[in-house]
């Protein structure tokens, strides 16, 4: 158990070295502005957001772990407009959502991903639900096909899923101090389990991610702020985000000019973050054809880290506490296991 502790301690400096190196920012000056705050009591986690790709000014939302699987349809006011419980589903650690739209017949679909993983492999598998999005904004149950998934490098926690709107394919963004983006199978599977397999590299700490209504670009949400990318998984810029109690939701406005993104708690707030000056709402994508999953992570490592977590000063003892808060905990554990 020693070795553990002097790993972990090891962990933690190693950490605080990444954080102190980045330079402290002040408060975003993005002029992110609030654009509703939800108003449903039983909103109290909200960890995953989406834009309605059939319903003009609906957004959708989930509770985080320890909910039932439903979710909600609310305006452009905060206010519900329907609650939908998932048939066939299991709420254990909901952590994103994604929306998009079957090409074929035009009707929205929404994804539930059910990926949070607090131990960082607990789990043997995730499984992430497929609901067809109602055509009425009214209270109901609606069925869902799941999937089941692992990943190829080992189970790890994950906070952010996205489906690109060209290819139709799933990406799963893992939640770690070197963090992954992991791409799914091109067809899903529900007679077995799909395997996930790293294509790029992902901020520190990403808690969600989502895909532009074009396809020409994705985002990846941290604790303290947001990157843009190309599909190729090349950095296009990072983008300052409003400070927020606990940042765990990101989306695209429904035409692709800005990004929406919220928090956890009651009565907890959405922005609409406009993209930095400069910076091409829907940027031409880089050819793929010639680089590999594998030349993609290495091409991004770089990029990714230097991306910034966009910290402050405050965000930086809040990370220390943190960390000396579980190193105690080892150490704890450590002394009464001898």
């Amino acid at each position: 158990m020693g070795d553990v502790v002097f790993r972990a301690m090891g962990a933690v400096v190693a950490a605080a070295c990444v954080l102190l190196a980045v330079p402290a920012q002040a408060a975003a000056d993005d002029g992110g502005q609030q654009l509703f705050t939800f108003k449903d009591r039983r909103i109290t986690e909200s960890s995953g957001l989406a834009v309605s790709p059939t319903h003009e000014g609906v957004y959708y939302t989930h509770n985080d772990s320890s909910a039932a699987p439903t979710f909600y349809a609310v305006d452009g006011k905060g206010r519900t407009k329907a609650t939908f419980q998932v048939r066939g589903a299991q709420a254990r650690d909901w952590e994103a959502m994604a929306a998009t739209k079957d090409p074929a017949t035009g009707q929205g679909v929404l994804w539930f991903a059910d990926i949070g993983d607090n131990l960082d492999g607990a789990w043997p598998d995730v499984s992430i639900y497929r609901v067809m999005e109602p055509q009425t904004l009214q209270d109901a149950t609606l069925p869902a096909t799941r999937y089941r998934f692992r990943y190829a490098d080992g189970g790890r926690n994950a906070e952010g899923i996205m489906i690109n709107p060209r290819t139709g394919r799933l990406y799963v963004v893992s939640k770690e101090f070197a963090g992954s983006v992991y791409a799914a199978p091109k067809k899903l599977r529900t007679d077995r389990t799909n395997v996930l397999r790293k294509v790029a590299v992902a901020p520190l700490m990403a808690t969600d991610a989502a895909y532009a209504p074009d396809g020409s670009s994705y985002v990846i949400r941290t604790y303290f702020s947001a990157t843009l990318y190309e599909p190729s998984g090349k950095m296009i810029t990072r983008v300052s985000m409003p400070e927020l109690k606990q940042a765990e939701s990101i989306a695209y406005t429904a035409d692709g000019k800005a990004l929406l993104t919220g928090s956890e708690g009651p009565r907890s707030p959405v922005y609409r973050v406009p993209f930095p000056a400069g910076t091409a709402a829907t940027p031409a994508p880089t050819p793929t054809k010639t680089r590999t999953p594998a030349t993609h992570a290495a091409a991004s490592t770089g990029q990714a880290r230097a991306a910034g977590t966009g910290l402050t000063a405050k965000n930086i003892l809040i990370w220390l506490a943190a960390a000396v808060a579980a190193l105690g905990t080892i150490t704890f554990i450590a002394r009464r296991t001898r």
